[in-house]
């Protein structure tokens, strides 16, 4: 017979929990009892809280039997499609395995309310038991909104960088890496980070910025980092090499935005041996320069690109690298190869110069009715002459030479590049960068991170984490929709609540069952790269 015996120290008033195994001693002919410590008794809770030492075998073995899977104490049914497919992908991708490496001890909670991020678009996180109640997901228990609190808070900087480094090396070797910043806004006052800056949406709160690195061709991200709302781009970059140089990544190959160019970075991508293609201004001298020369020829038919109506050709030419060296007292001057990529559209062109045309108007009649403008004197000193008369007042003609030298450039735009590639390589490699911009656009509209509510730094960090865990699953899927082209008959919510609908039946003591699944479930399932799921 097994019974529970409790027994109190007098001396330290601490209670204690004995497991009693009662048993016949022949030799005494009477009955005896074994007894086990199995913990002390928690004062308020009345719980038994297991002990080290004596009992460490047994809290072992019981972790162990944590992570395996349990048959259901009651019949329950549940949805279960999407969160298999989600499953899946996790396995494909090794963001399960990588979770698990990295938090033990959570990596099911994460991952279940990354799947509630996914499911439930732009729903709060207090809904989520209501959720996790229809719901087959990993962790399977409620979360309460304190619960969710102390998980994003126990996430540490050193787990989540070492989940990168293992992400990054499932990432194709040689493919680019779009690299982007966003910005978030925040109604927190206590965050550090959060302050005024160029807000690329425009609102008039404060903000954080987040900065993302995902591979152009996989469209998977792998690697993210927060930081002050007025730090510019171009000022991110020699933050992000150190980085990944620290995850174990040295051959980079970076596709980004003009906004991330300035000599200061390509001196330290060439520094560092790493590949790059930027966009530029036209405006930059050395851009100007070289196009000059080869201006009237790009306009010709051998050039053009009917795919995107464009006219492009490529230039070779030097950049005047440059690296103090203090250890040395000097600075090293070289010449390293490069190449400009010039690209021409007449469409833009066209109305680009009926834009500027109507801008001149508009500063014309400032200056001939006197309504001028103190913001606009430096372009009325550029673009007009101006004489002026008691009896007719100003006269304002166009200086044709600045007009001309302006709409010289209107339609073009230009990337420059260290690695070998034609114009159109470099372009179609440019415009897939737009995969950041779609991630950002899942981050705030489905992930609800537009606006943030948080007010501790540890929280704020660890949602975060969560939401871009979420993002690899959303990225994965909206690549296959586009190369299977599911995008022509379903949206993303669409497809899920397609599959959502699936239900699995779970008793005590026998596997679980798969609901009825419909030939066009399985047909998406195989097109997301996924086995239909059967009984388990």
């Amino acid at each position: 017979m097994v019974a529970i015996v409790y027994q109190t120290d007098k001396r330290s008033g601490i209670t204690y929990a004995y497991e009693s195994i009662s048993h016949w001693d022949k030799e005494k002919k009477q009955s005896r009892a074994r007894r086990t410590l199995i913990g002390r008794v928690d004062k308020i809770t009345g719980e038994i809280v297991p002990t080290d030492g004596r009992n460490r075998k047994k809290k072992d073995e019981k972790l162990a039997a944590d992570d395996e899977p349990k048959s259901p104490s009651i019949t329950h049914r549940s949805f279960f499609g999407a969160t298999f497919l989600l499953d899946k992908i996790g396995e494909k991708l090794g963001v399960t395995k990588d979770l698990k490496q990295c938090f033990p001890d959570t990596y099911k909670q994460i991952l279940s309310i990354a799947y509630y991020l996914i499911l439930e678009e732009s729903a709060p996180l207090y809904r989520f038991d209501k959720w996790g109640t229809l719901h087959n997901h990993p962790y399977g228990k409620h979360l309460s909104s304190q619960r969710t609190s102390d998980l994003f808070s126990s996430i540490t900087e050193e787990d989540k960088q070492k989940f990168f480094s293992l992400q990054g090396k499932r990432r194709c070797e040689n493919e680019f890496w779009a690299y982007d910043t966003t910005s978030l806004s925040s109604y927190s006052e206590m965050l550090k980070q959060v302050q005024y800056g160029f807000n690329k949406e425009h609102d008039r709160l404060p903000q954080l910025n987040l900065t993302l690195v995902l591979g152009e061709e996989s469209n998977l991200p792998f690697y993210y980092r927060k930081l002050a709302g007025n730090i510019p781009d171009s000022k991110t970059v020699r933050r992000l090499l150190d980085e990944l140089d620290v995850l174990g990544y040295s051959k980079l190959k970076l596709v980004m935005d003009r906004g991330f160019y300035s000599e200061e970075n390509i001196n330290d991508f060439f520094k560092n041996h790493i590949k790059f293609l930027i966009s530029v201004k036209m405006s930059l001298a050395f851009i100007r320069k070289e196009l000059d020369p080869v201006y009237d020829v790009l306009q010709g038919f051998e050039n053009y690109y009917d795919k995107y109506g464009l006219y492009c050709t490529t230039v070779r030419t030097v950049w005047n690298y440059s690296q103090d060296r203090p250890y040395k007292g000097d600075t090293l001057q070289e010449e390293r190869r490069l190449y400009i990529h010039y690209y021409y559209n007449i469409e833009k062109s066209a109305e680009d110069k009926m834009a500027f045309d109507r801008r001149l108007n508009a500063l014309k009649q400032e200056l001939e009715m006197d309504n001028r403008v103190p913001e606009h004197e430096k372009l009325y000193q550029k673009y007009f002459i101006c004489k002026s008369t008691p009896k007719r007042g100003t006269k304002a003609t166009v200086n044709e030479e600045a007009i001309t030298k302006a709409k010289r450039y209107f339609g073009f735009f230009s990337l420059i590049t260290n690695e070998t590639m034609d114009a159109v390589t470099a372009l179609e490699i440019y415009r897939n960068k737009d995969v950041v911009e779609k991630a950002f656009g899942n981050l705030k509209e489905r992930l609800n991170m537009r606006r943030n509510l948080v007010s501790s730094e540890k929280s704020l960090d660890g949602k975060l984490f969560v939401q871009f865990i979420a993002l690899i699953y959303l990225s994965y899927i909206k690549k296959q929709m586009q190369v299977t082209d599911l995008l022509k008959k379903y949206t993303l919510p669409s497809l899920l609540d397609k599959l959502d609908i699936i239900e699995c039946f779970q008793q005590p003591g026998r596997i679980l069952q798969v609901g009825e699944i419909l030939d066009e479930q399985k047909r998406l399932y195989h097109e997301l790269g996924v086995s239909p799921p059967s009984s388990l």
